[in-house]
């Protein structure tokens, strides 16, 4: 009989302090997480050095729980794997540190994980039938990819964002209208109560690469609006701008995922990241893949923000592909999908 494999996932990349235990890539037998959300609301959004103080502070706290919850010690634990790439450069480091230091001093192995193949990872935590190979959407407040998962660990990114990743353009557009940090699920719950086809948002596409994606435009045209009807002394329909603004996010989104479903003629097709939570885009994607009798994957909203389940579960697979980090593994700000 097989022995269990039990991964210890540590993720600090932006601003939740999170740490999980995984076993056999696809058991998740803790994830706690630790969130910054309330302290950054009173500036609007993430102030890195914050967070990297607010890091120190929880992520012993964080994993002394995580084994806990677990029932398992940190001798039980086979690997130690943390997300060292992309994300703010303070925060990540302190994830980082602590990783090392577990595992130089319980002699573990130490695994560096991508963030965005922890995102994908995700999937695999509540989809025990799914393995690769198969398309997947990746979308969160730094990322917005079209990516094909030839293997565990093994991608090919079809398209990615120009500009500003469609979570960063919900945060900056839901400030503008008065909803507040943060912007995706306050845009979501607004969009509820409002006419989705009230004002006609443009969808952008970038010329000459039609699976890669620009929101910046989609962006501006939000704040166009909003400074023409102020000009004009009319009173703005906050429900109505969030409504129609995420209409014309997730009609980009689903419209490149359908054309990409039919060019490489997927019969999986996975969606991830922090937006994924979105419930007007996870209905869009949905309704897709139905429409092309394509099997559609999707985690828990739980899974699709930061947590470092997902982290332990991508670390799993690198670690039986055979990754070993050293000591001198570092934080990689702007590491790419694909990149080691």
């Amino acid at each position: 009989m097989n022995q269990d494999i039990l991964i210890l996932g540590i993720e600090s990349s932006c601003d939740e302090t999170a740490a999980a235990v995984v076993k056999n890539g696809r058991e998740v037998l803790s994830n706690i997480i630790s969130s910054q959300i309330p302290l950054h609301t009173l500036y609007g959004g993430v102030v890195p050095e914050i967070a990297s103080r607010k890091h120190v502070e929880k992520v012993i706290p964080v994993i002394s729980e995580a084994l806990s919850a677990a029932g398992v010690t940190l001798q039980d634990i086979d690997a130690v794997a943390v997300t060292y790439g992309p994300g703010l450069v303070g925060a990540l480091l302190v994830g980082v540190s602590a990783a090392k230091g577990l595992a130089y001093a319980a002699h573990k192995p130490l695994v560096g994980v991508h963030h965005i193949e922890g995102h994908v990872a995700a999937n695999y935590l509540e989809h025990p039938d799914l393995e690769p190979p198969f398309g997947c959407l990746v979308v969160s407040g730094g990322h917005t990819h079209l990516v094909e998962v030839l293997d565990y660990g093994k991608f090919s990114i079809i398209g990615r964002t120009r500009d500003d990743a469609a979570g960063e353009a919900f945060d900056k557009v839901a400030r503008a209208i008065g909803l507040g940090y943060p912007g995706g699920p306050k845009i979501d719950r607004k969009a509820k109560e409002g006419n989705p086809d009230a004002i006609p948002f443009p969808r952008a596409s970038v010329e000459g690469a039609f699976y890669d994606f620009s929101f910046s435009g989609l962006k501006s045209a939000v704040l166009n609006y909003l400074n023409h009807e102020k000009m004009q002394g009319n009173e703005v329909n906050e429900a109505d701008i969030a409504a129609s603004f995420q209409k014309a996010v997730v009609d980009v989104l689903s419209g490149k995922a359908l054309a990409l479903i039919r060019e490489k003629k997927y019969t999986k097709f996975a969606l991830a990241g922090g937006v994924a939570s979105n419930s007007a885009l996870r209905e869009a994607m949905k309704e897709v893949c139905s429409r092309e009798d394509v099997g559609f994957y999707c985690p828990s909203p739980v899974f699709c923000t930061d947590n470092a389940a997902m982290i332990a579960c991508a670390g799993y697979y690198e670690y039986m592909n055979g990754v070993r980090s050293g000591l001198d593994l570092n934080a990689v700000p702007n590491l790419k999908l694909g990149e080691r």
